[in-house]
């Protein structure tokens, strides 16, 4: 068996050797439709898995509270996010907060308020430019370092912010703007601190604070025609054994604060990043399946030079059947030479995938993921698409007969 499946490869390695242009572009159709999914899925991992290494790298003791009840579906969260935490009436209150803030464990909690609104220094900034309001808690949880000046501080005035270093330079000109006045919705507000960039938009708790305007917590109020909502509710335990606990007795206050209405999800390590990850994951679903239309397409022309390879050596599988060869024998014969064209295909994008997706992302604040899981889906893509494209061809050659084979070129 051993010695008939190396003879198998030997002729398909000599039938691929004297058509190589044909073998060659054969081989380059399947590949571009593997190199393309290849890099979809590296940069979406890659993305996803930025905001998980935020999370670890915080200490593992961090978990988030956000509005609504927790999602039926992992998926659901994609439809709902930024819904959730931008349009509708969040159920979290500030009552919410000073009840975690006196639970056992807490080390700290703070809010996070995102608001829209106009934001100008020297010049106009960005449209939507977020707008955070806080306390002063949140610069720890979240792990922010301020590169000039300081964070809010309650014993200031609440008229006070601190910027990312990108605004200060859209707005101002210079990183160096402590002192300056910059405008929040009509309101001044004195600039206290400069925040050290991140050079990472993409984050659990959804602001890209490079770009952002931070405010206290106070202040929001008066910015937001007296309304507060709070989006989300972050939370650092005082050490990872601890978080467990803080996160049931969470779960028991609100629940008690909430009138027994599940209305809130709380939410720690990889959860934190969903649906984030999700969204990424979705948006790299979306563009796979449309990918995939030139897997098809690789694995028809596939199907096609097998079908002119049959055709072409139809004497030579009378003379196999002539000689002793099964209907089996045939099949497998051309189902590998279809494989080698496939898999040769698969190998060669997923090296190109990769390197495509290294070269996008110098143009990206994350990198792509290699992971074990992309080689094994390109293998698998790679091995389904040469055998179901090139069954029918086996089939059909397995089924002339011989001595009309033998009598065709006669």
């Amino acid at each position: 068996m051993k010695l008939l499946f190396l003879s198998h490869v030997q002729n398909a390695q000599q039938s691929l050797k004297s058509n190589r242009m044909r073998s060659v572009l054969t081989i380059l159709g399947m590949a571009i439709g593997v190199a393309s999914i290849t890099a979809i899925l590296a940069l979406s991992s890659g993305a996803s898995k930025i905001v998980s290494d935020q999370v670890e790298a915080l200490g593992g003791n961090i978990a988030v509270v956000r509005p609504g009840a927790p999602s039926e579906t992992p998926f659901e969260d994609i439809a709902q996010f930024p819904t959730k935490q931008y349009y509708t009436a969040s159920t979290l209150t500030n009552y919410d907060l000073e009840t975690i803030q006196a639970l056992p464990g807490v080390e700290a909690a703070a809010p996070l308020m995102i608001l829209t609104g106009g934001v100008s220094g020297e010049s106009n900034a960005p449209l939507n430019t977020p707008i955070v309001a806080t306390t002063p808690e949140f610069a720890t949880i979240s792990d922010l370092e301020v590169r000039d000046g300081q964070f809010l501080d309650p014993s200031l005035s609440i008229n006070t912010a601190v910027i990312g270093a990108q605004l200060s330079v859209n707005i101002f000109g210079t990183e160096q703007s402590i002192g300056k006045i910059v405008t929040i919705k009509g309101e001044p507000f004195t600039i206290i601190g400069i925040l050290k960039r991140t050079n990472s938009p993409i984050n659990y708790n959804g602001v890209n604070f490079d770009a952002a305007v931070i405010v206290n917590r106070e202040t929001s109020g008066k910015l937001n025609q007296d309304t507060l909502q709070i989006q989300q509710i972050n939370i650092r335990s005082t050490s990872v054994e601890t978080l467990d606990d803080v996160i049931v007795y969470t779960n028991k206050q609100l629940l008690k604060n909430h009138f027994d209405e599940q209305d809130f999800t709380v939410l720690s390590g990889d959860q934190i990043a969903q649906p984030t990850s999700q969204l990424f994951l979705a948006i790299a679903g979306t563009t796979a399946a449309v990918a995939a239309i030139s897997l098809i397409v690789g694995g028809i022309g596939i199907m096609n030079i097998m079908l002119v390879s049959v055709a072409e050596r139809t004497r030579e599988i009378g003379i196999r059947k002539a000689l002793g060869a099964t209907n089996g024998n045939i099949v497998w014969q051309f189902i590998i030479e279809s494989l080698a064209l496939s898999i040769g295909g698969g190998i060669s994008g997923y090296l190109v995938g990769y390197l495509a997706a290294f070269a996008i992302s110098t143009f990206l604040p994350f990198d792509p993921l290699i992971s074990w899981q992309t080689a094994a889906l390109a293998l698998g893509l790679s091995i389904t698409i040469g055998t179901l494209f090139g069954l029918y061809p086996a089939i059909r050659a397995a089924r002339k007969d011989p001595i009309d084979a033998l009598r065709q070129y006669d």
